[in-house]
């Protein structure tokens, strides 16, 4: 069995065990890589359960490998997914977001609270509630939607790209200065969104709070507050909602 998470940047292949997701790959919107990688991991035929935010290159993917006779299930709507989703409009929540809390479900007893921050092109920061249930969240431009538009609406500004925790701040240079403010615009914001979600409701003992997504590693060793959080950096978290929700209710 093989999930697929369809991201605005990168298309997230995994290879599911009996315990988890076995060997993970990040490739692009390219068939001859999807072809490699198939040859990669000897697959002739496979059962398929594919989701994302980008639904042109999901219907894509989906359409080349049923030319190719694999089994292929879509995952499109939340209503497809075992999780209760307590907000306003859940037809209009996107699918990521609900997987990455269908996968932090697992990891936490019933009735335990949790937040999952997914850090790719959208920071999203979202909360599964005592009920089981995603809870709604909020969402921000991450680093590189950052970096492009101080890049592309400013006329001098260079592209930079944030690698690393902790940039040094006062930076003594425009590109380390524009890394600097990216860098720790998302951690405060992260962290004031936190906060502010675990006010709701006194806890006794720290929050599990699960990151994913590409920048995850990036953002979490400078977040705050972290006797009133317990952090986990979770790479395969979407993929590992997705093989949750590809398994026979």
């Amino acid at each position: 069995m093989l999930v697929v998470d369809v991201g605005n940047t990168r298309i997230k292949w995994g290879l599911c065990g009996p315990a988890g997701i076995e060997r993970a790959a990040a490739l692009p919107d390219d068939i001859d890589a999807w072809r490699r990688q198939l040859d990669e991991w000897k697959i002739e035929r496979g059962e398929w359960t594919i989701a994302g935010v980008h639904p042109e290159r999901r219907d894509r993917l989906a359409a080349w490998l049923r030319e190719l006779k694999h089994a292929v299930h879509v995952i499109d709507l939340y209503t497809k997914l075992r999780l209760p989703v307590n907000v306003d409009a859940p037809e209009k929540v996107g699918i990521d977001r609900l997987l990455g809390v269908l996968g932090a479900k697992r990891l936490v007893p019933p009735g335990q609270r949790a937040i999952v921050v997914d850090a790719g092109s959208a920071v999203t920061v979202n909360l599964l509630d005592e009920s089981g249930a995603f809870a709604g969240g909020a969402i921000f431009p991450g680093l590189r939607l950052m970096a492009e538009a101080l890049h592309d609406y400013t006329a001098q500004l260079p592209l930079v790209k944030v690698t690393e925790h902790a940039p040094v701040v006062p930076a003594r240079s425009t590109a380390p200065a524009i890394a600097a403010g990216i860098h720790w615009a998302v951690v405060g914001g992260v962290s004031a969104l936190l906060r502010n979600l675990a006010e709701a409701v006194p806890l006794a003992e720290p929050l599990p709070v699960f990151l994913t997504g590409g920048d995850a590693a990036v953002i979490a060793p400078d977040l705050l507050d972290r006797e009133q959080f317990r952090y986990e950096v979770r790479p395969l978290l979407t993929l590992e909602g997705l093989r949750l929700a590809a398994l026979p209710s």
